[in-house]
């Protein structure tokens, strides 16, 4: 395996590992948009603050490794991003 294809290998596991993670709190998301019910549990929302923090961290250091583009970092984020946005935006509509 040449380093090209070793580096193109590890890009890809990079991407999908940050991917799998990204899918597990757009899963909160989702569950949450469903019930929309534990807003009085600031737990949740922490939850969900964390895992995005620990996300955001994972995202800098594939960057900073040349394991993924700043684009594709920041299109991962951003995602996750307008999707709690939007949870906290029916959330605060539904108070």
């Amino acid at each position: 395996m040449s380093s090209s294809e070793l580096l193109l290998t590890l890009n890809n596991k990079a991407l999908n590992l940050l991917q799998e993670d990204a899918d597990k709190i757009e899963k909160l998301i989702e569950v949450q948009m469903e019930n929309l019910t534990t807003r009085q549990c600031p737990l949740y929302e922490e939850v969900l603050d964390t895992q995005m923090y620990g996300l955001s961290r994972e995202v800098d250091f594939a960057k900073r490794a040349g394991l993924i583009t700043d684009l594709a970092g920041k299109q991962i984020i951003s995602k996750l991003e307008r999707n709690l946005a939007e949870l906290y935006e029916a959330l605060n509509q539904k108070k």
